[in-house]
């Protein structure tokens, strides 16, 4: 079934596209709830206050845009009642707009008063399990007694796989600002500071560059626990630093390593087994490529390694959440089904590689990158310090 797309201005993302995954899904309404995905709809849009919380009072912030298949002038947006000044000063593009919201049950009634007003109260409607509460889930089941609920869940993810070119460059310089943070603080630490004095300059770092910081995994010497601690750096050890920060939502997730002093012959030819398992996979990074290739190629490599035995591969998509389509292998750590493996690389997808050793004795060495996925190849994002790194450099 082919859906004219019906006109409204300032639609922020491929209308047709959509359309065509909501048929495929059998959805005729999508109910989006989580903040992800009602960012996507909404063109970039978080707002400010909820972005690092939920909780207020007694219940949470739900976020709810609901948009008909092929009738975008059906769309709404339901926020909370200080949004009404973000509309004032950059409107919302679906012509409805309810900025009224305090908790979860006003958020769900009025999501349920429009979709019987639009004469969709019967329809198949695409929600989020997983990102909607069990009270406002209770009650939309009792308004519409008539409605089919779809998981939504796969045909959004699908939606995102693909990135613009506007969302391609704001992954860029989260990977960038992510990258000289890392750098910066690699070459500010020196013998006797501490991991949770490392991650705290990363942090500002970060900030300071326009980030916002997620989450730092450090590594010390022969240690391969990466959580904030007061061990010391000392003379000859190694550095692993994995950070996540995000830039408008879009996230950028690297690792590099530092030394203290310079490295010697074992600790260049163990980075060299690292960055040859990551080359091994971008070289299969190509448009039209199956995914299970890729990570059938860079596993061969690495499985006919010297380290093989202490070094994991692994391949995700990411996006405005870290693990995001296209799903490449199964439960390899997060837990869920590597569906794309036999799908083609699309052009403009973005992947994550990593390859992580954890060696008995030199400690956690690793590489994370990411590439943009494209006709020819790819295009890598803060593809900058992939070797040994100096602390105290500055």
């Amino acid at each position: 079934m082919n859906i004219a797309p019906t006109s409204v201005s300032g639609i922020p993302f491929d209308q047709a596209r959509v359309d065509r995954l909501m048929e495929e899904a059998g959805i005729d309404v999508l109910f989006a709830t989580s903040k992800h995905n009602t960012q996507y709809l909404l063109g970039g849009y978080r707002f400010i206050f909820f972005a690092a919380m939920d909780a207020i009072g007694h219940s949470r912030y739900l976020p709810i845009v609901l948009y008909e298949k092929g009738r975008p002038e059906h769309a709404a947006y339901i926020g909370n009642r200080m949004e009404g000044g973000e509309h004032q000063n950059h409107p919302f593009w679906t012509p409805t707009l309810h900025a009224a919201c305090w908790g979860t049950l006003d958020a769900a009634n009025l999501a349920v008063e429009h979709l019987q007003k639009i004469g969709k109260a019967a329809s198949r409607i695409g929600i989020e399990p997983g990102f909607l509460p069990s009270d406002a889930y209770t009650l939309i089941r009792k308004a519409l007694p008539e409605a089919k609920l779809i998981d939504a869940t796969d045909m959004l993810e699908r939606m995102r796989a693909i990135k613009t070119e506007a969302e391609l460059e704001k992954l860029r310089i989260a990977s960038e600002l992510i990258t000289d943070s890392m750098l910066a603080t690699i070459a500010w630490a020196r013998e006797g500071t501490t991991k949770t004095d490392i991650i705290e300059r990363l942090r500002r770092e970060e900030t300071n560059r326009g980030a916002h910081f997620e989450y730092c995994l450090l590594t010390l010497g022969s240690s391969h626990n990466r959580a904030a601690s007061d061990q010391a750096w000392k003379n000859g050890e190694v550095l692993s630093i994995d950070s996540g920060g995000n830039f408008h939502g879009y996230i950028g997730d690297l690792c590099r390593m530092g030394v203290l002093g310079e490295p010697d012959a074992e600790l260049e030819e163990l980075l060299a087994e690292v960055e040859a398992v990551q080359q091994a996979a971008f070289s299969k990074v190509k448009a039209g490529t199956l995914g299970g290739d890729m990570i059938a190629h860079a596993e061969s490599v690495l499985k006919a390694s010297q380290v093989a035995s202490y070094t994991d591969f692994f391949a995700h998509g990411m996006g405005l959440i870290t693990h995001e389509a296209p799903f490449l292998m199964t439960n390899h750590p997060v837990t869920y089904e590597g569906t794309y493996a036999a799908k083609p690389l699309e052009k403009n997808m973005v992947l994550s590689v990593e390859t992580t050793m954890l060696h008995p004795t030199r400690g956690f060495i690793k590489l994370e990158d990411t590439v943009a996925v494209t006709d020819t190849g790819y295009v890598m994002f803060g593809d900058r310090g992939r070797g040994w790194n100096r602390g105290g450099a500055s």
